[in-house]
């Protein structure tokens, strides 16, 4: 695949840089233009010049000339027995990530990726055995998004009602083209999805967390908590050695203080490790600090971890202490085991043919 280095890439460009390029090396082209090629990049969501239908042919020709889309493609797509898509999508640079189609009842969820790879080594997750080679831009998360909406109306005739950034890499350490992309997504001139739509998932930075809230965003925020004792969250997550459980509850209580948003806690139940009453009444301690919700996730093993879900009936009494707790509990069972594509089964498996 050929990169068109002498090219701008467009999708880069605000609006207001775009009308400027035009007045000054478009001579002769109204303003007006480059807001109807800006909608068509955003909101009609194109990925070629040439299908730009009220641009004209010269206009077309010079936007070739000096500018590329450097849209995202799906590279190979694995159906699950459960109606679950995976996607490996194949960037500009030819490097690979994966996103998800999720169909459950009434409701679509594209699951999209914020990094090529991972930085943060989570023990159970595949993604976390990989090299993070970079960040995600904005454009690339918003492609995810829209392939994956095309996907869903194609296969199951619904559009995509949700999205949760739970893909590939820890989308706060790629914390402006996240927050970039949601801007595309939920904007007028973007998708126009409600924010509410939309779930981020963290591994849990404090200082982040905090910046989400003097940002004060109205999307969704999770954190993959996973244990809620700081020796035996930093045995599976080394993360937490930097932002201990004290620092991100206060992240935490911060971050609500600013925009009354709940958050949810993510947990797995990993058998003989976490799966005790006590480690119930630890997250239980855990969750007094805000108005919160705990998702309980199956786990999905991996091939370079030796973790295994805890049993049903220990899973229930976990839920149930909970629950008597005055705690919101949900138990989210895994979609798109048998092609690798639920929770923590990220992970490239293929090489892009170029």
């Amino acid at each position: 695949m050929n990169i068109a280095k002498d090219k701008i890439d467009i999708r880069s460009l605000s609006l207001e840089a775009l009308t400027e390029h035009f007045s000054r090396v478009f001579d002769g082209e109204k303003s007006f233009r480059a807001k109807q090629v800006y909608e068509w990049l955003w909101k009609k969501s194109c990925f070629s010049f040439d299908e730009m239908g009220n641009i004209s042919k010269e206009l077309r020709i010079k936007l070739n000339k000096n500018f590329t889309i450097n849209n995202v493609k799906i590279h190979n797509s694995q159906y699950s027995a459960d109606k679950t898509i995976k996607n490996s999508f194949i960037l500009f640079d030819n490097h690979l990530i994966e996103g998800v189609l999720i169909p459950t009842p009434g409701r679509m969820t594209a699951c999209v990726s914020s990094q090529v790879g991972c930085s943060l080594t989570c023990k159970f997750c595949a993604t976390g055995y990989m090299e993070r080679k970079r960040n995600l831009n904005p454009d690339e998360i918003y492609d995810q998004v829209v392939l994956i909406d095309r996907q869903a109306k194609e296969n199951y005739g619904l559009p995509l009602s949700n999205i949760v950034y739970m893909g590939m890499g820890e989308p706060l350490l790629n914390y402006k083209n996240v927050l970039e992309s949601v801007d595309k997504i939920t904007s007028e001139d973007g998708l126009n999805m409600a924010a509410k739509r939309i779930t981020l998932s963290t591994a849990g930075i404090a200082k982040m967390i905090k910046k989400l809230g003097d940002d004060q965003v109205k999307f969704n925020v999770a954190l993959s908590l996973h244990a809620a004792n700081d020796e035996k969250r930093n045995t599976i997550m080394p993360i937490n050695e930097q932002n201990s459980l004290k620092a991100l509850a206060e992240a935490l209580k911060y971050y609500f203080a600013k925009t009354k948003n709940p958050v949810t806690y993510e947990y797995i139940v990993f058998d003989g490790f976490n799966d005790t009453v006590q480690d119930a009444a630890e997250l239980a301690r855990f969750c007094r600090h805000l108005p919160c919700k705990v998702n309980i996730i199956e786990y999905n093993p991996i091939s370079f971890a030796n973790f295994i879900n805890a049993g049903e009936d220990k899973i229930e009494i976990f839920a149930d202490y909970l629950r008597n707790q005055g705690i919101t509990v949900n138990i989210r069972r895994s979609r798109g085991r048998d092609i690798d594509a639920a929770c923590g089964q990220l992970a490239i498996k293929e090489k892009a043919v170029v």
